[in-house]
Parts: structure tokens; sequence; C-alpha cells
């Protein structure tokens, strides 16, 4: 996995993780990145300082891993930040989203954001029909 800076062209920087380099490439060219704050899907990479990892000589393997049990810290609560933020500014559809999602896409329904459940199957056909919206990793409201 890779971290990337990102930026969209109203400026708002965010992250985005990544399998690899080329994925990032892939998902860019197709339009499946789209910015947490605003939707927008002009997004490329943000200038980033590099991460130089330490190695700790006393330990075998270089650390303890609170480093990295750190960045997943920072990860989880991101992602829950996303989670409020989708909550608190779209409209809930539940298993409707693929419906409501093509409704607004074509004209058929107030455009408005909205968030839902969706099938692989029922994304891919969003996606294949060129229906705008992105996938997020929802997580639980507290660690349990």
């Amino acid at each position: 996995m890779i971290l990337f800076g990102l930026k969209c062209a109203k400026d708002h920087v965010f992250e985005g993780w990544f399998h690899d380099g080329d994925a990032y490439e892939a998902q860019a060219a197709a339009g499946e990145i789209a910015c947490p704050v605003c939707a927008d899907r002009t997004v490329g990479k943000a200038p980033m300082a590099p991460r130089i990892l330490g190695h700790d000589p006393r330990t075998k393997g270089g650390g303890d891993g609170r480093e990295a049990r750190t960045e997943a810290a920072m990860a989880l609560r991101a992602l829950r930040e996303l989670r409020e933020k989708v909550e608190a500014t779209a409209d809930y559809v539940g298993p409707r989203f693929p419906e409501e999602a093509r409704r607004i896409h074509y004209g058929e329904a107030e455009k408005r954001n909205i968030y839902g459940e969706a099938s692989d199957d029922e994304a891919r056909d969003l996606h294949d029909e060129g229906v705008e919206f992105a996938r997020i990793p929802w997580l639980p409201r507290h660690d349990s």
C-alpha cells in the first residue's frame, strides 16, 4: 500500500491509500478519485514530505511498532471523521442507493448528496453507466 497526498482543483488537500502507483494512475485516469470535501474529480498528487523510517539498532526489525500503530490510529480517525462529514451533509438512502444515484444522474430527481449501500455488482453497473460516486470504508462509530 502507498499513501499519496492529493489535491482537487478547488485546492482541498487530502490523502488516499492505493495498492501501488499504477493503481493510483489507473483510478485517476478513470476519474474514480473524488475530493471528500467537494466531490470534485479533478484530482492530482499534492507535494508530500517523504517519511523516513528510523531504525533502532536495539530492536530487530527496526522498532517497537509504535509508529505503525500511530499511523493506523490516524487513518482510523480520518475515516471516522469522513463518516461524520458524510452523515452531516448527505441524505441516507440505504439499499436504494443505486436506484437513487441513477435518478439523480439522469435528472429524474433533485441533485443532492446521498449515501447508502451498494453491492460490488451494483457499484460496477453504476460505474459502467457513468454515474459519479465514491466507495469509502464505513467504520463503526466506536471501537468495540
